[in-house]
């Protein structure tokens, strides 16, 4: 990749932390065997599979036994809902609850789960700044027949947190479990996923400077899963097929990084953040940052540009040398509103000019002004057009 580009859409990906590459080719090129074979090359890699699971278990609270390697976080969450809800005949469908804003890997899940008659699903609202109201939360809860309660625990969109631990107490409370998407946490707050207690949580390597094609699931004890895949009765018969070593150690070591390196870096990046958008806000007119009234993690910073649709921006800014994301999707050609800027209220022209700017651990202060000499004449140039 040319050096000179400036990279700012970490809430797709991150780059993979050289440590973490290192760490893998060491894996691929000295304990390269089956985990499954008996023979001395087999139980090398099988070595390097368990540490990397024991490490991984430690950061999230969860015996061994319970961390669940897999492809990626959206595999990671099918596995923990149709594991969960997917199989047992339970007579009427169970209520489950999930925020309006939650990431399709955990609605589209729920939605099929709903068409097949499995279970009645409450979608609960968020506020224009994309908060969710934890007593209209409380009161929504069924004891006794809600089985279940779905929650990021920040947004992918906004960057918006939720408070878990309270969500998790009062599910708990009503005897419901409760699954949470902490892909876009890890590295980006201060947090310890441990104190969380969730029954099943959801990660993505790639996210946190980790490879990708490595996804986790961590199963609380006492948490019943049917499996997806079905074959060899990898993963504790939750997950069958040939385990990733490479994969699972690079997974570990990132996890490792992130939540150590977090107590400095997390830091660093909300000081960034919020002198970009403050420097930003004064030299261009017309720009608003979405979710800024709320708690956010360190590095998103979503933004409604008025009279400008994203998809110009974005690819002027990429010929510029700049990668950011939009935030809008685009479906048969027309420019529709994400299911998040929906649930906050953004319709018509104020959700097409939505873009996203996310950074990482990795991020400087040097390329943020950067961006600050080019956007707003990109902006600008933009709005001229359209008259």
């Amino acid at each position: 990749m040319d050096p000179s580009r400036i990279y700012l859409d970490n809430n797709a990906t991150t780059r993979p932390d050289p440590r973490v590459l290192d760490a893998m080719l060491a894996v691929q090129r000295e304990r390269w065997g089956n985990p499954g074979s008996a023979h001395e090359e087999g139980r090398l890699a099988r070595r390097v599979l368990s540490d990397a699971r024991g490490r991984v278990a430690a950061r999230l609270g969860v015996p061994p036994s319970g961390i669940v390697f897999t492809s990626c976080a959206t595999e990671s969450s099918n596995l923990a809902l149709r594991g969960l809800l997917g199989s047992a005949d339970t007579g009427a469908p169970v209520h489950v609850l999930a925020t309006a804003v939650e990431h399709p890997a955990v609605l589209e899940p729920l939605r099929a789960l709903a068409g097949e008659g499995r279970i009645e699903l409450e979608l609960l609202g968020v506020d224009a700044h994309g908060r969710l109201d934890l007593d209209a939360y409380r009161q929504s809860l069924r004891p006794g027949r809600t089985r279940l309660v779905c929650v990021m625990a920040a947004n992918n969109e906004t960057g918006v947190l939720y408070p878990v631990r309270e969500i998790v107490a009062a599910a708990h409370e009503a005897g419901a479990l409760v699954h949470v998407d902490a892909v876009q946490a890890i590295g980006r707050e201060r947090v310890d996923p441990a104190v969380w207690q969730a029954d099943l949580l959801s990660l993505s390597a790639h996210k946190f400077h980790g490879p990708r094609g490595v996804g986790i699931l961590a199963v609380r004890p006492g948490v019943a899963l049917e499996p997806l895949l079905r074959g060899g009765g990898q993963e504790w018969g939750r997950r069958s097929g040939t385990e990733n070593p490479a994969g699972a150690a690079g997974a570990a070591l990132a996890l490792e990084l992130a939540m150590d390196e977090a107590e400095d870096a997390v830091p660093r990046m909300r000081a960034l953040r919020d002198r970009f958008e403050a420097a930003l806000l004064d030299r261009l007119s017309g720009a608003r940052v979405l979710g800024a009234e709320a708690p956010r993690n360190a590095c998103t910073s979503l933004w409604s540009f008025e009279h400008v649709e994203a998809e110009p921006l974005l690819l002027r800014l990429d010929h510029e040398g700049i990668a950011i994301s939009v935030g809008s999707a685009c479906s048969t050609g027309a420019h529709a509103p994400s299911h998040v800027l929906e649930a906050m209220g953004l319709t018509g022209e104020r959700a097409v000019g939505v873009a996203r700017i996310s950074l990482s651990r990795e991020s400087t202060e040097e390329e943020l002004e950067r961006v600050l000499a080019v956007l707003p004449k990109v902006v600008e140039r933009l709005r001229r057009v359209v008259g």
